[in-house]
């Protein structure tokens, strides 16, 4: 036996279970930009600045409890979502460049 006949269904079951879970954080990724989209076309009419450090930093604070109240490490969690605000403060700064 090899490959695919000598791991457990169980392990094929809890993998299937995380597949799912990866495709819903992507959907919820597509979401997200999509809102924050909206958000960058409303600041470019408005002449607003990209980068809203303030909501950043508020945000990245509730995350953090969130992320020790959920008994995950509140660092990798900033880490992921300071990934994200940062792509999203560059996508704005490229709609106000069209603008």
């Amino acid at each position: 036996m090899s490959g695919e006949d000598s791991i457990p269904g169980e392990l094929i079951e809890i993998r299937d279970r995380i597949d799912a879970i990866d495709r819903g954080i992507v959907e919820l990724l597509r979401e997200r930009f999509a809102l924050t989209y909206e958000i960058g076309l409303l600041k470019a009419s408005r002449e607003l600045t990209s980068l809203d450090a303030r909501r950043e930093e508020e945000k990245l604070r509730a995350l953090t409890a969130l992320s020790e109240a959920n008994k995950l490490d509140p660092n990798l969690v900033r880490d992921v979502f300071r990934r994200i605000m940062d792509e999203v403060v560059r996508n704005h700064e490229r709609l106000r460049t069209k603008s």
